[in-house]
């Protein structure tokens, strides 16, 4: 299990800042798919009518994990980065560690 604090000191790579800022930490979602995309599209004509499924079907699933991408927004500049995590079974974005009377990480 991984605890992540929900703010953290690192570098801003924007030009009004280029120095070392509080970010606050978010973990990355992945958006709805768009309906209207080109292979999507394609996808979709293809399957229309008789003949059943056209494309292969991915079935050998090997990871049980997935990378942790993280979403790190300045709060002087607001510029957003993302960084990728190890891979993990459970991730927490945490306010401190347990056990722990300090908020410093």
């Amino acid at each position: 299990m991984v605890n992540y604090p929900k703010t953290r000191n690192c570098f801003c790579k924007a030009n009004c800042c280029k120095k070392h800022t509080l970010h606050k930490v978010v973990q990355y979602k992945v958006g709805k798919a768009s309906k209207c995309a080109q292979g999507k599209r394609r996808y979709d004509a293809k399957q229309r009518g008789f003949g059943g499924q056209t494309k292969p079907v991915f079935h050998k699933k090997a990871k049980t994990t997935k990378k942790i991408t993280l979403k790190l927004q300045c709060t002087k500049c607001k510029i957003v980065r993302q960084t990728a995590l190890n891979r993990c079974k459970h991730f927490e974005l945490a306010d401190r560690r347990k056990g722990q009377k300090t908020t410093d990480w």
